[in-house]
């Protein structure tokens, strides 16, 4: 659905002395930027590029052509998108920084552990050394980019390594039905059997940082019967 003009803000690409506007729905934008694939009727206000979109003036087809080697709508507003500057506002930026930074603490946490104990550091560890290192997120670069550069910056006060661990698990036969699903959405199930007493053996690969989680999990549905093992760290 087209984004009202109303609701629109401005995305610009300078070149060559010359100026190339669009009118674009803000969230949908920079979800193309991040390299989702989008419906440009979902991100443009209005089907037109302009040289001043606040006056409506429409950017000439021939300068187009020369300076993006096309002039189809579609083409040159993904590339201004991708190239250009999106004009959002100061409280706009402050908040997706703020969504990104969450999502760089997330993802470490996820997968990083201190590689001396090879076990995860809490979110707020994580969030403590990112405020000592006065990290910078760019609302406007993806998240998986920004977090190896993160991680450089986050080392020297918090030893981080990325691992994954295959679990092996034991599950008595009241529980078992119940812990499948837990597990699997942990990680991915590599090997499983079904023994004939009833108990659930499986090994489960999954991010290091996940590990205490996945036992918290598994130890409340089975009350803290499980038996489990680190098998292997990679």
């Amino acid at each position: 659905m087209m984004v009202t003009v109303d609701q629109a803000i401005i995305a610009r690409l300078k070149a060559h002395g010359q100026s190339f506007e669009i009118l674009v729905d803000c969230n949908n934008a920079l979800a193309l930027r991040d390299g989702r694939e989008m419906d440009m009727r979902d991100i443009l206000a209005a089907m037109q590029i302009f040289s001043d979109a606040k006056k409506g003036l429409v950017a000439s087809e021939n300068a187009m052509r020369q300076i993006f080697g096309t002039s189809e709508v579609d083409d040159v507003a993904r590339q201004i998108i991708q190239k250009g500057e999106i004009q959002l506002t100061q409280e706009y930026r402050e908040k997706l920084r703020e969504e990104k930074r969450k999502q760089i603490i997330a993802i470490i946490h996820r997968n990083g552990v201190d590689p001396k104990t090879h076990l995860p550091h809490p979110p707020q560890r994580i969030e403590n050394a990112f405020e000592e290192a006065k990290l910078h997120v760019d609302e406007f670069r993806s998240v998986q980019e920004q977090v190896q550069e993160a991680l450089k910056k986050l080392r020297p006060i918090l030893p981080i390594k990325f691992e994954v661990k295959e679990i092996a698990i034991k599950i008595p036969p009241e529980y078992a039905p119940k812990c499948y699903a837990p597990a699997k959405q942990f990680g991915t199930i590599l090997r499983e059997e079904w023994q004939s007493n009833g108990y659930w053996v499986a090994v489960v690969e999954l991010p290091g940082g996940m590990e205490n989680d996945l036992y918290d999990r598994l130890n409340k549905i089975c009350h803290g019967n499980v038996e489990s093992k680190v098998l292997k760290i990679k």
